[in-house]
């Protein structure tokens, strides 16, 4: 476990950010962190700030003035990261949702109120989706055997099944609020005791049962004290939205039940369940002032004993013996330094007996360790059930031997800088602590775990979390942090072959995120920058092919099952012809038509098309070299199949509209350019298509390649820049120090090589990579960029046909590689 980055504030001299207390953090499955710090002003006024940044771009971090007049208690991501809860001390939640799915840009439109009644626990309704992870089989084919669907039932759902969203949430006086937000927007609010005698609720944690119930577990602090659980069932009647709540086994902690240590612990200070979805166990943690003991239960059901004359006056008791729930205690740490800060892991490995065998026998350790962050600021990761010690990370400047126990240690003067809020991501690969200072850290969590891996296993482990990213739709920078330059072809390779073993249908939804998990992985190995481009080339053709294709409309509407786009598919893999002409007698052109807006609108699309097609076959003869991206085109029958499709639908389009046809520069007039590129493409794809045998380009080709320059003027094609994100600089053992506010000057990364285009100055003319308009050096017009690739596109369209918004509905929500969006500022001379 060593430290990757850690980002501190500016001290200003009018206003500085401190810690709020309490501080809350989370962090989303997009790798979103949000965070708390209060702005105090010169009059001593507090501002309540909620932060939110990119893990990828640290200090370009984006801060929300809440609106929150207390204290910021909770924070919360929804499952799908794009919705973030919060809760004060004043008992008001809030509801921030992206305002056009910018990541720097939130609005909070609904939420729900109990006022004057602090809120202590806070969590979004189940949504009834639950994966398991099936480490054991790694090595099978399928996904579905690897990641299968755990029955759960939603906390609430509509008609037809469907969940219905909203949150729940416990206030320090014993109250349990719901709120759900109907589909027309309106939110229902209800609010129930959580039992008749209502006392003070000091800790709270929410988790949710396979039946679609939620349990409650609450603490008044007082270790002396029992903790109670209630079963809370949520239920709509009559427009309205309904609570019942039900009484739990309760639990004494076993630190407690010695006279002696019950007085020198007098507080619980944490209470958590071990998972969202896991109300069977529970960690519990009581404090002093030095010292802390941190205890895991389980819930489990016990037989209970009957006496032999019930047994006889009723026969069927003696059949069957009745149960009971109690808790009982699973684990617990010897006296501890004084804990500060609780990390659950997020990952779903199942806690059973077997699958911790599983686990030991295969070696995966990620998931199964939550972090403890003390007061003399070391953190350790211990055994989810077992409490036993995993890996320890020192802040200190002076970092003590491994084997010290982490017993308590005789405080030093002033207070430590420790972790007072953290959250571990959702591989658990990576820990995010925000200390008192209000400094922001950023751990790396070994998979290893400290123990000695064989390079094959961890690069499998590796790989397993990355097919798991690419199940569920998780952003996988986390994981990124762990491979090094000489993973990346061996990973990238594995990734691909695990792809294709899937079926026809899942790879097709997979398509996109394959190769947008490739591109990152490229990004971080030298060797590969030029693969960075040609992935992100490969998923702009894919969208442009599909958009395109799609405008085709079938003549007469009670056509057969085949759309003009799989008829047009099938003629140009069954006609090989070098004529385009001679392609395009095959087709029906009233499938073709289209208005002439249209057309004009789609043309900056086709250019690209066009330039594309020219810059490949340009390149064919010195296809040796890897420092012009392109390379893996040339042999790849799939791309060239698609190109050549365009190239007939853009030939047939030209005849509709001329003015939409790609420009090209050409030395004669007389010279048809867009017959001789189709021609070439053929003949190059016709020697690496999927169905015929595959061979190499014959010299013919080559020398007509050769001859192109002369005819054509070759365009340089603009490739996405190299990221300035941190993932591809940081290098292990030497954390970065950044700041927020201040975009850091960063040593130069892994990929940048001066490539051909790939480098762009400050000053020079920026590129819509979408659009593929330029817009100048200075954009007049509000843009935003990709987190993760650098892609950028303005915000608002300067078109209004409805193909080009077709087009942009394609990436209104992410980038086409699944990033998220973050408006840019406008750059001035």
């Amino acid at each position: 476990m060593d430290l990757a980055y850690i980002c501190e504030w500016e001290k200003w001299p009018k206003s500085t950010h401190c810690p709020s207390v309490p501080l809350a953090c989370t962090w989303s499955c997009r790798n979103l962190i949000a965070f708390t710090t209060d702005l105090r002003s010169d009059d001593q006024d507090l501002t309540r700030v909620i932060h939110i940044l990119d893990t990828e771009h640290p200090w370009d971090v984006h801060s929300i003035c809440s609106g929150h007049s207390e204290a910021v208690t909770c924070l919360e991501w929804d499952q799908s990261g794009s919705r973030l809860l919060s809760a004060d001390a004043d008992g008001q939640i809030k509801c921030w949702s992206m305002a056009d799915h910018l990541a720097n840009s939130w609005e909070s439109p609904v939420g729900s109120l109990v006022e004057g009644d602090p809120i202590v626990a806070l969590s979004w309704l189940h949504n009834g989706v639950k994966l398991a992870l099936h480490v054991e089989k790694s090595g099978a084919s399928s996904f579905g055997e690897k990641f299968s669907r755990v029955k759960f039932s939603p906390s609430l759902t509509l008609f037809g099944g469907k969940p219905m969203e909203g949150w729940i949430a416990v206030t320090v006086s014993g109250l349990v609020t719901v709120s759900l937000l109907k589909p027309s927007g309106q939110v229902l609010t209800s609010t129930e005791s959580l039992c008749r005698l209502r006392g003070r609720v000091a800790l709270a944690d929410i988790a949710f049962t396979g039946g679609g119930n939620i349990v409650v577990a609450t603490a008044d602090g007082s270790s002396a004290s029992p903790v109670q659980f209630y079963k809370v069932c949520v239920s709509v009647v009559n427009e309205k939205c309904r609570i019942d709540t039900e009484i739990l086994p309760s639990l004494f902690m076993r630190c407690t039940t010695d006279l002696n240590r019950r007085d020198r612990l007098p507080a619980i200070t944490h209470l958590k369940f071990l998972a969202r979805d896991m109300s069977e166990q529970v960690l519990l943690c009581a404090s002093s002032q030095t010292s802390s003991v941190v205890e895991c239960w389980s819930l489990r059901k016990e037989g209970l004993p009957v006496n032999n004359i019930f047994q006889q006056l009723s026969p069927a008791v003696g059949d069957k013996q009745p149960t009971i729930l109690k808790w009982r205690i699973l684990s617990a740490t010897n006296d501890l330094d004084r804990v500060s800060a609780v990390a659950l892991p997020k990952l779903p490995i199942s806690l059973t007996n077997t699958d911790l065998k599983v686990a030991s026998d295969t070696q995966f350790y990620p998931g199964l360790g939550l972090a403890l962050a003390f007061h003399d600021g070391s953190v350790h990761i211990v055994h989810r059930l077992s409490l036993q010690t995993m890996a320890i990370f020192y802040s200190s400047a002076a970092p003590r031997s491994v084997d010290e126990p982490a017993i308590k240690r005789p405080r030093t003067t002033g207070p430590a800088i420790h972790f007072k809020a953290m959250q571990l991501s959702w591989t658990s690969l990576a820990l995010v602590g925000i200390d008192n200072h209000g400094r922001l850290s950023m751990l790396r969590i070994s998979p290893s775990m400290g123990h000695s891996l064989d390079a094959g296993l961890a690069l499998r482990h590796l790989l397993f979390l990355l097919e798991y990213c690419m199940v569920t739709g998780y952003d996988w920078w986390d994981i990124l942090l762990h491979v090094q330059p000489s993973m990346v072809q061996s990973l990238v390779e594995k990734l691909h072959e695990e792809y294709t073993r899937q079926k026809a249908e899942l790879q097709q939804v997979l398509s996109t995120r394959i190769l947008a998990m490739k591109a990152s992985l490229c990004k971080l190995s030298p060797c590969a920058v030029t693969r960075v481009c040609e992935y992100h080339a490969k998923l702009f053709l894919i969208a442009a092919s599909s958009t395109l294709k799609s405008l085709l409309r079938p003549h007469v509407l009670n056509t057969p099952d085949k759309s003009p786009g799989d008829r047009l598919t099938e003629v140009c893999a069954k006609i090989t012809d070098v004529d385009i002409d001679k392609v395009m007698i095959n087709l029906k052109t009233e499938e073709f038509v289209l208005d002439m807006n249209t057309l004009q609108a789609l043309q900056q699309l086709l250019q690209w098309v066009g330039d594309f097609v020219l810059y490949l076959l340009a390149s064919l003869p010195n296809q040796g070299s890897p420092l012009r991206p392109g390379h893996s085109f040339l042999r790849d029958g799939a791309s060239l199949g698609a190109l050549r499709e365009l190239m007939v639908v853009i030939r047939i389009w030209g005849l509709l509209k001329p003015s939409c046809l790609p420009v090209y520069t050409a030395t004669s007039d007389t010279q048809d350019s867009m017959s001789l590129l189709f021609r070439l493409l053929t003949k190059l794809w016709i020697c690496c298509r999927d169905e015929g045998p595959t061979s190499e380009p014959d010299e013919a080709l080559v020398d007509e390649c050769c001859l192109l320059p002369s005819q054509l003027l070759i365009p340089s094609l603009d490739w996405l820049p190299v990221s300035d994100g941190l993932v591809s600089r940081l290098q292990p053992k030497q954390p970065l120090r950044l700041h927020f506010g201040k975009p850091p000057a960063l040593p130069g990364s892994a990929t940048s090589l001066q490539l051909d285009g790939l480098i762009r100055a400050p000053g020079q003319p920026k590129m819509d990579h979408l659009r593929r308009l330029h817009l100048g050096a200075y954009p007049t017009e509000a843009c935003k960029a990709c987190t993760r690739c650098g892609c950028v596109t303005m915000l608002k369209s300067p078109n209004k046909t409805t193909a080009v918004k077709q087009w942009e509905q394609r990436w209104i929500k992410n980038c086409l590689c699944g990033g998220l969006w973050w408006r840019m500022p406008l750059s001035y001379p």
